[in-house]
């Protein structure tokens, strides 16, 4: 059974775990409902109360009002203050801003591991890394391959020494590696209006795959670095904790804006290594003039436009910048002007749907530090 929130683009799927609490069962929900919402505390527990009553999620012994205090009591929200003491509504706290990207993570890098190999092949593989001969705790995410069997039965062995030997999670060691070269990306998602025309809602898994990706690589390549840029009439860098709150505008796609920046922001970086994502359903569609004021086309591809974004991109090339383009819209004439940038930088071009979307990240990631590991 299915319900469909055509207005907002958001499809559930009714699913009870056993094992979960009702707290649990409520917290799942919510965390995809916020992050729709774009953080939106209130519109998230209007939706929660709706779907409430279509599946009749609680009962009288646990309601969404016990919901509610239970995510203040576990410091997952806190009122909004203005400094006088006074305070009008709910916001969301670091703690739940980081679970977040954690449900995130797992939601793409879980399918990632069912689907097996992926989208595309890897040409040459690399080393990959240099194991540092320590262990570490396992991790979500680490290497199955990695686990070292015999340390993790000593470690079981020591915690259950005069009782029966069990085998717990806790017990799982990696072996601790470091990489030998580091890489730094720039992740850039367009907010332009198109990202939720026509019923579709492409911002959301735009969101995901950002928050994601942020996770992924604090807990695997911590001396990584992502920055994460919007664009649309303009553009700008925005934080981490920033992410989930990130909401569509009424612009056009100011692509040359966003790579212009991108580029500033790898120009930072020590480290040699560095790429630009970008994530992008429209045509670029306008620019900014010298005084301040913009030229925007919205009817086809202006040829003023495209050979800026072509110029760019053979800019980037020169800096040896790969971009990789991940185009989540289907006109002919679009992917023609991608395939055209994508040669102008010899950069990479993927054509997907917004289900793909975020394995395709993933894999692209671990292809290009693998490449710069040989």
């Amino acid at each position: 059974m299915k319900l469909n929130l055509s207005a907002s683009g958001i499809t559930f799927t009714r699913h009870t775990s056993k094992n979960q609490t009702p707290f649990e069962r409520l917290f799942e929900i919510f965390k995809e409902l916020i992050t729709h919402t774009s953080g939106d505390f209130d519109e998230a527990i209007d939706w929660l109360r709706e779907l409430d009553k279509e599946y009749g999620i609680t009962n009288s012994a646990y309601t969404i009002d016990d919901f509610i205090e239970d995510l203040l009591n576990r410091a997952y929200i806190q009122p909004k203050g203005d400094g006088t003491g006074n305070s009008e509504g709910m916001s969301l706290t670091a703690k739940t801003e980081k679970l977040l990207r954690e449900h995130a993570l797992k939601q793409i890098f879980g399918r990632l591991k069912k689907a097996g190999s992926g989208n595309h092949k890897i040409i040459r593989n690399g080393q990959g890394a240099d194991d540092a001969g320590e262990f570490k705790s396992y991790q979500f995410g680490d290497p199955l391959e990695k686990i070292s069997l015999t340390e993790s039965l000593r470690k079981a062995q020591i915690r259950t020494a005069g009782d029966d030997f069990t085998l717990h999670n806790d017990d799982l060691v990696v072996e601790d590696s470091y990489y030998n070269t580091q890489m730094s990306t720039v992740l850039m998602i367009d907010i332009s209006h198109s990202m939720i025309l026509y019923g579709e809602d492409r911002i959301t898994p735009a969101k995901k795959v950002a928050m994601a990706l942020a996770e992924f690589i604090i807990t695997q390549y911590p001396k990584d670095t992502l920055d994460i840029l919007v664009f649309g009439n303009d553009a700008w860098p925005i934080a981490l904790k920033d992410i989930p709150y990130l909401q569509v505008g009424p612009y056009h796609t100011n692509t040359v804006a966003g790579l212009s920046l991108a580029m500033d922001l790898l120009r930072r970086r020590k480290n040699s290594n560095k790429q630009i994502f970008m994530v992008t359903d429209g045509k670029p569609s306008c620019l900014k003039n010298a005084d301040g004021s913009y030229y925007k086309n919205s009817m086809g591809l202006d040829g003023h436009i495209v050979d800026k974004c072509y110029n760019m991109a053979r800019q980037a090339r020169k800096l040896h910048i790969p971009i990789t383009t991940f185009m989540i819209a289907q006109d002919l004439y679009l992917k023609e002007f991608i395939r055209n940038f994508t040669e102008a930088n010899k950069g990479k071009a993927f054509f997907t749907g917004l289900k793909g979307l975020g394995g395709m990240i993933f894999e692209d990631y671990e292809k290009n530090r693998k490449k710069r590991l040989r």
